[in-house]
């Protein structure tokens, strides 16, 4: 045979259907990332594809910008489509619609519940409004052996539903833009729990206990800072108070809370030294490595906390905002500082979450002098800010106490 006859490929047969030649299995992956009606409607290419999306791996319930229907006619197509199917194993389970309303929340328990029968490992349920209210989510906990990630956007979560004592398996657990009115939000199995922009009208606080996290986020809460039990795993933590927490002083001045300049108590300082437990947050989270702690100024939280500071004996890179930095005295950084005994970077982030800073200084021991009253295995200090002031002259003062000496970047 020529060296030219030898590499000519045989051309492939026209119409040939090169896709539905796979295995059925991978067929059945594919598929899974098409939105469900798109799935469906690969039943019409050839008698090999009838019956494939009955099998499918995952379920996406989306609406489609390319044939925008109505939310009944999903609710329609849902319904016979979870019939058709039957009860076939699913990896993954989503729903994402706008427009939920009150009167939908029984056909979305309905779902959530059907894949949990299918044995999902993934669910997730995010809805979008655009009048502020969250679709009730019955309020029964979730039972199955095999749920290991659950994501939750713009619903309300109530009674029971997030005791996952039933959820063995149960790691991954997100929640954004939710309702959350439950007692408490309990897992044994959970390693990582982010609850952002949430909010709870409870008058008392949610109770967090999942002893297993490593990984574990709050941010911008609405009302009472949740409680969080013991985490002696975590590694990591992000907690970013908001502006519509209610934990604040309603006497806040520069120099500190209501009690500390003399006068009487307002009525959220006199509700918090009513409550049993000494900390709300640092008392759960010092076994981190990694932690971000922001607040704005005037929140009771952590200062309170800080009272019965704990010794943060794993910690190794530490980000604080200005709340931590008022002056003169820098109590609150101070007294972080000297519970952290193996710190190693600190990043003070003096301009909001919003700006991006346009000049950063980074300090570190003096060669010549050793450290005092702070972990020697500092190695280095940055300073974000935006203009030096007398609030950036006077950390700086106060730092170089600790013999730490700064450059410009």
């Amino acid at each position: 045979m020529t060296p030219s006859k030898r590499g000519k490929k045989a051309p492939m047969a026209a119409g040939v259907d090169r896709i539905g030649a796979l295995p059925d299995e991978i067929l059945h992956h594919l598929l899974s990332f098409l939105p469900a009606q798109e799935a469906v409607r690969t039943c019409v290419l050839a008698r090999r594809w009838r019956h494939v999306w009955k099998f499918t791996t995952g379920l996406r319930i989306v609406e489609s910008e390319d044939a925008p229907r109505s939310l009944q006619d999903v609710r329609r197509f849902v319904d016979y489509l979870l019939i058709l199917r039957g009860h076939e194993p699913l990896n993954t389970f989503e729903v994402e619609l706008s427009d939920f309303s009150q009167d939908d929340a029984p056909y979305l328990n309905l779902w959530a519940r059907f894949a949990l029968l299918c044995k999902v490992r993934g669910l997730t349920l995010r809805l979008y409004h655009t009048n502020f209210l969250c679709a009730k989510l019955d309020g029964l906990p979730l039972v199955s052996r095999n749920l290991t990630t659950l994501n939750l956007r713009g619903v309300t979560l109530q009674r029971a539903f997030l005791d996952f004592s039933r959820c063995p398996a149960l790691e991954d657990l997100r929640m954004r833009h939710c309702q959350i009115d439950v007692d408490k939000i309990s897992s044994l199995s959970l390693k990582r729990l982010s609850i952002i922009f949430c909010r709870s009208d409870l008058d008392h606080r949610v109770t967090v206990s999942a002893p297993c996290l490593v990984s574990f986020t709050l941010d911008s809460f609405a009302g009472r800072t949740p409680l969080l039990q013991s985490m002696p795993m975590l590694e990591s933590a992000v907690v970013e108070l908001g502006r519509a927490c209610t934990d604040f002083c309603h006497n806040y001045r520069s120099r500190g809370f209501c009690a500390a300049n003399g006068g009487a108590r307002c009525a959220n300082c006199l509700a918090y030294s009513d409550e049993t437990s000494n900390t709300v947050l640092l008392g759960a989270i010092y076994n981190a490595k990694h932690l971000q702690l922001i607040s704005p100024l005037g929140m009771m939280i952590f200062a309170r906390d800080l009272k019965s500071c704990p010794t943060f004996n794993k910690l190794k890179t530490l980000l604080l905002n200005g709340y931590w930095c008022v002056g003169p005295d820098f109590d609150a950084l101070t007294c972080i500082l000297k519970h952290s005994p193996v710190l190693e970077k600190l990043t003070l982030q003096l301009v909001s979450e919003e700006q991006v800073h346009k000049v950063e200084m980074k300090g570190s021991y003096s060669s010549t002098e050793k450290p005092t009253g702070i972990s020697e295995h500092l190695k280095l200090i940055s300073v974000k800010y935006n203009l030096v002031d007398d609030r950036v002259l006077q950390l700086l003062k106060f730092m170089c106490t600790f013999n730490i000496r700064f450059s410009f970047e």
